[in-house]
């Protein structure tokens, strides 16, 4: 590696992007010292984890006893090549990210390292954008063969996991673990497609009613005498077609958990039946006069404002403060904004499973699009998504091609959804990180962690932009 080519490579690490779902453990194999000490220095400053070696021997040795993600080795060395050490490695570590570096820039020698079982090569003098999206490239696969072994291994453990490490998705965490063991009624709020059913199976699972019913019900999708019989139960001959006495949804709850998915579509004759459970535990079916008493938490969820129903005389205000005891509210995805890798992984991974396809890889310009989008469906919309692009993906990877057409012409503000059609995708970061920037007082720690990159890259990059 010439002089110039290590000074660009140091240089360079003042703007690799340092994605923490992205920052790993690379080990460094090059008889060449310069070369390997500037590779060294760019990694660790980015916040990986590195060791290097000067020989595959050496390589070898280092990864008896530390587990790496990355091996990136130069093709030719001295007592054993990088070929053949990366075969070895693979013998340890099957899943092991393997990356062969090497001057002859042709395709012969490109297609015999692949061959060979590298999953990707860089040709020398390294080039710093080369560098950045082979090892992005290679620790996003390492990320997904993660997770693919984790929803293999551990699907006992949690039934209804919550994927997110964003402040706003802890938060909500944490109250649901802290409310879990109580009797408390909980009422989660929150818009469409949010994920306010796992919240309510996460409290469910903690709570010492695990080994009890779960059973939910979405109030919108029946006429409201459909729903009265169905939360109570009906005696027979109670109405025209009921030929026989039926235990409603209580009942079948009774000593687990009762989740009624959009309260706030309840008219207000089942309101009152309903504010009585709240208030004595006890019912009656409907055409039925014997009093049931059942033991069941209450866990309601709703899209709408119950303040503004109770104003609007649509929802009782008694009812409302009974279920409105502990209060969870769901923050939108375009809040959560670093979640969404996460999230696009774990779907990807769920749905390649479900479609008997394997999927190892998300192109950066698909997951910009997706991290930068403004999510109005919010999570559910995003899964939609992430489904549709695997059916369509071809090989291993999701590519910007599988997004719907018009995907890309729509992001994220703070206060809304702005059009901009035919921008190109560096108009689009300029945009996000700029509005990002300002609406954060120009805080470029708090930028840095809702666009989910450096705070080195956040000070770059407007420096740039601002001229």
């Amino acid at each position: 590696m010439s002089e110039h080519s290590q000074e660009t490579l140091l240089d360079a690490g003042a703007h690799l992007a340092s994605k923490p779902s992205s920052k790993g453990r690379i080990l460094v194999v090059d008889d060449e010292v310069n070369a390997r000490q500037a590779l060294v220095a760019l990694f660790e400053d980015e916040g990986f984890e590195v060791r290097s070696a000067p020989d595959g021997f050496k390589a070898l040795g280092v990864l008896r006893e530390w587990e790496c993600d990355i091996l990136l080795t130069d093709w030719r060395m001295p007592v054993m090549d990088g070929l053949a050490l990366l075969k070895k490695a693979r013998e340890h570590d099957p899943q092991l990210m393997c990356i062969v570096m090497t001057a002859f820039a042709s395709v012969e020698s490109a297609v015999e390292a692949l061959k060979s079982g590298a999953d990707d090569y860089l040709t020398k003098p390294l080039n710093f954008e080369a560098v950045e999206l082979v090892i992005g490239r290679s620790m996003e696969r390492r990320n997904m063969q993660r997770e693919l072994k984790v929803l293999r291994e551990d699907r006992v453990r949690t039934r209804t996991p919550i994927i997110g490490s964003s402040p706003p998705i802890q938060e909500v965490v944490k109250l649901a673990e802290q409310v879990a063991t109580s009797r408390a009624t909980v009422l989660i709020t929150g818009k469409s497609g949010t994920g306010k059913e796992l919240v309510a199976r996460l409290i469910h699972d903690r709570s010492t009613r695990r080994d009890r019913p779960f059973v939910r019900l979405n109030c919108a999708s029946l006429a409201e005498s459909l729903l009265e019989s169905e939360l109570f139960g009906h005696e027979k001959g109670a109405f025209t077609g009921a030929n026989q006495r039926r235990e409603g949804r209580f009942e079948e709850a009774d000593g687990g958990t009762l989740f009624l998915d959009e309260v706030g579509e309840i008219g207000l004759s089942v309101q009152v039946k309903l504010l009585r459970f709240l208030q004595q535990r006890e019912f009656e079916r409907v055409g039925g006069n014997r009093t049931i008493s059942v033991d069941v938490r209450i866990i309601a969820a709703t899209n709408r404002n119950l303040e503004d129903e109770v104003k609007s005389g649509r929802f009782r205000e008694d009812l409302y403060y009974r279920l409105n005891v502990i209060n969870i509210k769901m923050p939108a995805l375009r809040s959560r904004r670093s979640d969404i890798p996460l999230l696009v992984r774990h779907f990807a991974t769920h749905y390649a499973a479900e479609n008997e396809k394997r999927i190892t890889e998300i192109s950066p310009e698909a997951m910009n699009f997706l991290t930068q989008y403004d999510w109005p469906g919010n999570v559910r919309e995003l899964e939609n998504i992430i489904e549709r692009a695997v059916v369509l993906a071809e090989a291993h990877k999701i590519e910007a091609q599988h997004l719907p057409a018009d995907f890309g012409h729509t992001i994220f503000t703070i206060d809304g959804q702005i059009q901009i059609p035919g921008s190109t995708l560096a108009d689009i970061e300029k945009y996000a990180l700029l509005k990002t920037y300002e609406a954060t007082g120009g805080n470029s720690t708090e930028t840095a962690r809702m666009l989910d990159i450096s705070v080195r890259k956040v000070q770059y990059r407007v420096k740039e932009y601002q001229g």
